[in-house]
């Protein structure tokens, strides 16, 4: 079943490094074009600016990527549904982790407020090295427990989405029907996981596991 979304309507991918966003993102955008959902997928403008600059930004240089991030999405979503590899959230909690800057959050959680639907990458695939932007394994941890900390801050719902390949693909697609089905019937109350700093996928997995079940 397709899921219920409107024209304008943002998908956003979040998720420490290494989570595979960026396949999770692609295989989305792909299966709601099979569907005919005029789709537009969104990619993470850091990735673009590091490969640019060749390095990774200065702190000074982090609200304009995130800025650019943001208008990319809205651009988008005038014409249809968007995935988005990555919001200007994520840069907003690397500014918070690295630099000890927190004055990219306000913008960024209204922004992010405006998304139809947050999907938050388990930490259930192993790590692997990507050029400037991977820090290493010991980040995914504190990135995860800040991510989940902003959406709980900016009360926002959002889902987490466990396994690899087809099955993440499944649990992720499974996640925006339940939570588009239930945003137009029950507008604002989506869900929210109960246990915001967990790291530990299989207590994930049991919990996404019974909400799917509920919601099927």
């Amino acid at each position: 079943m397709t899921p219920a979304l409107a024209t304008g309507s943002v998908i956003a991918v979040l998720g420490a490094e290494s989570t595979g966003k960026t396949e999770l993102a692609r295989a989305l955008a792909a299966r709601l074009q099979r569907r005919g959902v005029a789709t537009t997928l969104v990619g993470e403008y850091l990735r673009e600016w590091c490969e640019r600059e060749g390095r990774t930004p200065r702190p000074d240089e982090q609200p304009a990527i995130a800025a650019e991030q943001t208008r990319r999405i809205a651009v988008a979503a005038s014409s249809g549904v968007v995935v988005a590899d990555t919001t200007a959230l994520m840069t907003a909690v690397y500014s918070d982790m690295l630099f000890a800057d927190r004055s990219l959050h306000a913008d960024a959680l209204a922004a992010q407020r405006g998304y139809a639907i947050t999907l938050l990458t388990a930490l259930d695939l192993p790590w692997v090295a990507d050029g400037l932007q991977r820090d290493g394994p010991h980040v995914r941890e504190p990135v995860d427990a800040r991510v989940r900390a902003a959406l709980v801050e900016g009360g926002m719902a959002f889902s987490v989405v466990h396994g690899a390949g087809e099955q993440r693909l499944a649990s992720a697609w499974n996640a925006i029907h339940a939570m588009s089905t239930r945003e137009s019937t029950e507008p604002g109350n989506g869900w929210r996981w109960s246990c915001e700093k967990c790291s530990d996928p299989e207590c994930e997995h049991r919990m996404f596991s019974g909400l799917v079940a509920r919601r099927n």
